[in-house]
């Protein structure tokens, strides 16, 4: 008699394997996806701002002539032109009045964008004084005849100061009214060191000054026949120190200096 498999635990049938069910985006299409939208956006959206950035302008102060160190800059050596803002450094100049009788700091040429630390609110160096003459003013020394005449060697560049001349007829001093106010270059050794660049010691032998060329002539001749003698009138501020300048500018405008030579009475007769 057979059993057959009496007491083996039944053999389970092996289920057919089901089919991959299909996901509704797939990571590659998803992928694609992000990347037209990002696309999209940086067409339509970042692209239009970026272009309007890079197309704005901005008025801006630039030089149409040159402009030596040491040279006052005034409104004919400017142009304000319109440029794209892009790139643009912050500190450029934009104001033409910021400009406007400023000093240039350095060689300045055509076309030279201006920022602030190519200017200078003065120039109280004698080379940068020389360097800016332009012809309207001119430099002239004059003898210090003593320690004292030079007050006492404490003018500084930059100076305001009266010129006393003193009458060796008359036995008096006056200060002649076209050098009331005229402005110290420097002053400078026998060793020719001038003031700004004295480290030590050293006595001042002769006062340059910035004068008109009718002034300096004047100063010549009072140089060769007498003694002159500096007051000190103002130590300070540019703009006050101009101040000065300007009132005896305006005298002198309204009161030329004529410094022809005096004709003799016999010539006036003959």
């Amino acid at each position: 008699m057979s059993f057959g498999n009496f007491g083996s635990k039944p053999m389970k049938t092996p289920k057919a394997p089901k089919a991959p069910g299909k996901k509704p985006f797939s990571s590659r299409t998803v992928i694609g996806v992000i990347c037209i939208v990002l696309a999209l956006l940086i067409t339509f959206g970042v692209a239009p701002l970026v272009n309007r950035f890079t197309d704005q302008k901005v008025d801006i102060v630039r030089l149409k002539a040159d402009v030596p160190r040491g040279q006052i800059i005034t409104a004919d050596h400017l142009e304000i032109v319109n440029v794209g803002s892009y790139n643009l450094p912050n500190n450029v100049i934009k104001d033409g009045k910021a400009v406007v009788g400023k000093y240039a700091a350095t060689d300045l040429y055509t076309g030279d964008y201006l920022f602030a630390n190519k200017l200078s609110t003065d120039n109280k160096s004698a080379d940068d004084v020389l360097l800016g003459l332009g012809g309207e003013k001119v430099a002239v020394s004059v003898n210090v005849a003593n320690f004292a005449a030079g007050l006492s060697d404490k003018l500084e560049n930059g100076d305001i100061v009266s010129v006393i001349i003193y009458d060796k007829d008359m036995y008096t001093s006056y200060i002649p009214a076209e050098l009331k106010y005229v402005k110290v270059i420097t002053t400078t050794t026998n060793e020719g060191v001038d003031k700004d660049e004295i480290v030590e010691g050293g006595k001042a032998a002769t006062v340059t000054v910035l004068v008109t060329p009718e002034q300096a002539e004047l100063l010549a001749h009072y140089n060769s026949v007498t003694t002159i003698h500096f007051t000190l009138v103002y130590r300070g501020e540019t703009d006050k120190a101009d101040a000065y300048i300007k009132v005896q500018d305006d005298y002198l405008k309204n009161n030329p200096i004529d410094n022809t030579p005096k004709e003799t009475e016999e010539e006036n007769n003959g």
